[in-house]
């Protein structure tokens, strides 16, 4: 059973840091990219939807164990066709190779497990397909990262299981993912929680 917190609390505030300009700015960066049957993981409130171009996806498929009723009032705003899985990343109900495109962004941090995550990812990609991520993670200085360390169990704890310290490009390429685009670094806000990275990434 989950608490009246995880239900009704944690999902407004976590819509509510999702939107703040430097998440909004990388999802605007990032998602215009995205094309075809799109695998879309930790779809939450849907943030992500309005930055998506309709003329260009076929339909949407949101992965989220908290899948939340905002998410179908966005798609419908958005005009995009949107198949909702209440279901956990590391064991997706779909085929090899379904998903023209997968989508992960500011979930890798609260997923159980980011590596079974991200292998069901390239599962279900098919071979010419890609992945979109924008992510928060652990940051390029040594002083970041001892308090990211420090913070994480308290943060995590509160946060639905955010974690402030995973290696997004070592998950992603431990997961057999090659990188082709990459952008990381510090944007506003606290400096434990900004480091972010964005990019694409193909199945090697």
């Amino acid at each position: 059973m989950t608490s009246f917190y995880d239900r009704h609390v944690l999902p407004q505030v976590v819509d509510l840091i999702c939107g703040m300009p430097s998440f909004q700015k990388a999802r605007a960066e990032l998602l215009p990219r995205a094309s075809g049957n799109i695998l879309e993981i930790g779809i939450g409130t849907g943030r992500n939807l309005p930055f998506y171009k309709p003329a260009q996806v076929h339909c949407v498929c949101g992965i989220d164990p908290g899948l939340h009723p905002r998410a179908k009032k966005r798609a419908a705003q958005a005009g995009l066709m949107l198949t909702a899985m209440p279901v956990t990343a590391e064991c997706i109900p779909a085929d090899d190779n379904s998903f023209d495109c997968a989508v992960c962004t500011f979930s890798l941090c609260t997923i159980p497990d980011p590596a079974a995550a991200l292998l069901e990812m390239r599962r279900v990609l098919t071979p010419q397909g890609k992945l979109l991520f924008a992510e928060h993670g652990r940051a390029a200085d040594d002083s970041v990262r001892r308090w990211q360390d420090r913070l994480t169990p308290v943060w995590s704890a509160i946060g639905g299981g955010c974690h402030l310290n995973r290696d997004i490009p070592s998950l992603l390429m431990t997961a057999g993912f090659s990188i082709t685009q990459l952008k990381a670094g510090y944007v506003a806000g606290p400096r434990f929680l900004s480091y972010f990275y964005s990019g694409i990434a193909t199945a090697r």
